[in-house]
């Protein structure tokens, strides 16, 4: 089975995360067929989550789905960006959507954390 390209997951990550009555946008475009997709969610008390794809060594077999790891967990927005601008030297066609998440819920499938 295919993977979706990354403009479709991105539309249908707002969408999901909208029709649940929460604000969700992207802060940056990146390659509209496999560019990497990072979430940020800014949890409204001065802290944000990061998530970004999960590392595909860790697999044995390519998931169906597009899974996240946690990078960040309650940190600054200035760790996030430059979280995100070490990623921009390795490959700046990626993704940064942003959802407004007090309790900082995502609908994102994530890898188990160990």
């Amino acid at each position: 089975m295919a993977r979706l390209t990354s403009r479709f997951y991105v539309s249908a990550l707002i969408r999901r995360v909208t029709g649940e009555g929460a604000f969700a946008a992207i802060s940056r475009k990146g390659a509209e067929e496999a560019g990497a997709i990072f979430v940020l969610v800014d949890r409204l008390d001065g802290t944000v989550d990061l998530y970004g794809p999960a590392p595909q060594a860790i697999f044995d077999t390519r998931p169906d789905e597009r899974l996240f790891e946690t990078l960040i967990s309650k940190g600054s927005r200035e760790d996030a960006g430059n979280r995100l601008e070490r990623e921009k030297r390795m490959d700046p066609d990626f993704w940064v959507v942003e959802i407004d998440s007090r309790d900082g819920t995502t609908v994102l499938p994530l890898i188990p954390e160990s």
